[in-house]
């Protein structure tokens, strides 16, 4: 038991040395990644909406063609 609390105690002092070395973001670069994230998933909605019409289509050509 005393290992497992040695051990504990070592890796939130290496984690509380690793925060101190974090450069953080500011606010206008935080805005910006965010901006792109957004744009980023509409496009890929957008995408995936086309390609799920896309294929919807497909399959009921397919049905109404072979299912009768």
């Amino acid at each position: 038991m005393p290992g497992i609390l040695k051990s504990t105690q070592k890796f939130t002092e290496d984690v509380q040395v690793e925060m101190r070395r974090v450069t953080w973001p500011d606010r206008d670069q935080i805005r910006n990644a965010t901006f792109v994230i957004l744009v980023f998933v509409l496009i890929l909605a957008v995408i995936i909406g086309a390609m799920d019409s896309l294929f919807a289509g497909v399959v009921r050509l397919i049905v109404r063609t072979f299912g009768g």
